[in-house]
């Protein structure tokens, strides 16, 4: 699959909101707290401040990075499991030698595909801001 990755704009955030949003809507264990239109709020707020990149057109999936403390804060794909996670984390690799992310406890299928990316867990927390437990994932690159 070509996937082309380019940086993302507030013209965007809906179709990431939409992303996120069917998500929330197919994991059991994740509490709807935010409409799919106060996500697209949510997400148009924190373009300007952040790194944010996406893939396909339509878009098919996004990554929010936070520059300052560098921590990959999003990264949601419309079908897992396409390569297309994989792709915008390699974008963020590239240029950077340290990441780190908090990952929801429950989604124990993207911890396993971040530990196959080269992620450790080094921490976690009984609450995040959804209320949910996470664990902190670290990478270094060489």
């Amino acid at each position: 699959m070509n996937l082309i990755i380019r940086s993302g704009g507030i013209e965007d955030a809906d179709n990431c909101a939409k992303i996120v949003s069917n998500w929330i809507s197919a994991t059991e264990w994740m509490p709807r707290l935010y409409s799919q239109m106060q996500l697209s709020e949510m997400i148009k707020e924190a373009i300007p401040q952040r790194e944010f990149w996406v893939v396909g057109q339509p878009i098919i999936g996004y990554l929010s990075f936070n520059v300052e403390s560098l921590q990959v804060v999003a990264l949601y794909t419309a079908t897992p499991g396409k390569g297309i996670g994989k792709a915008l984390l390699d974008k963020i690799k590239e240029r950077y030698r340290y990441l780190h992310l908090w990952s929801h406890s429950a989604n124990i299928g993207a911890h396993k595909f971040y530990r196959r990316e080269g992620f450790n867990s080094v921490g976690s927390k009984k609450e995040g801001t959804d209320g949910i437990p996470e664990i902190q994932f670290e990478w270094s690159g060489s």
